[in-house]
């Protein structure tokens, strides 16, 4: 039963990426492209507080 459930969830959460990207294809790319920033930036903080923390 908690499979099916999560079956369910994943294919709502898809519908409703890919009704996002018809009604709004520049609205769901500025999205993206927010997300993927967040993630680059996060990683290049992580970066920088390893490289301080060793004294580099």
């Amino acid at each position: 039963m908690p499979g099916q459930v999560k079956r369910i969830f994943v294919w709502i959460f898809w519908i409703f990426v890919i009704y996002a990207i018809f009604t709004s294809p520049d609205r769901a790319a500025d999205l993206v492209m927010t997300v993927w920033d967040i993630i680059v930036n996060g990683f290049a903080s992580i970066g920088i507080f390893f490289d301080r923390l060793l004294g580099r």
